[in-house]
């Protein structure tokens, strides 16, 4: 018998960076929320590690950041990876992103 978890119906898009966000997104997933993280494309989010021959590392960060959330990439600063996320966000029921003030409204 599985017994459910509190947010098991709930959608959180994860678009935050390094540590603090993308944390409060993995523990919103630890209880059951089905969590989908924006990354940038070629280089993914920074606690990836160092890319090696183009193609980003696995730090040992990342594996515990990264549990449990589904990635997708797309790029923020033109207007195609901007509607993509604005998509995303229409089916989400959480936001999570830690940039600096005014970023989001740019």
């Amino acid at each position: 018998m599985n017994t459910p978890l509190p947010l098991d119906d709930v959608r959180v898009l994860d678009i935050g960076t390094l540590i603090a966000g993308p944390f409060a997104a993995t523990m919103m997933g630890d209880f059951g929320a089905a969590v989908i993280k924006v990354e940038q494309p070629g280089r993914g989010d920074a606690l990836r590690g160092t890319p090696v021959d183009d193609k980003a590392g696995r730090s040992g960060n990342w594996r515990v950041e990264a549990r449990d959330k589904q990635s997708v990439t797309a790029n923020l600063r033109v207007p195609e990876g901007q509607a993509l996320v604005r998509e995303l966000v229409e089916q989400a029921d959480v936001l999570v992103e830690n940039f600096t003030p005014g970023t989001l409204e740019r």
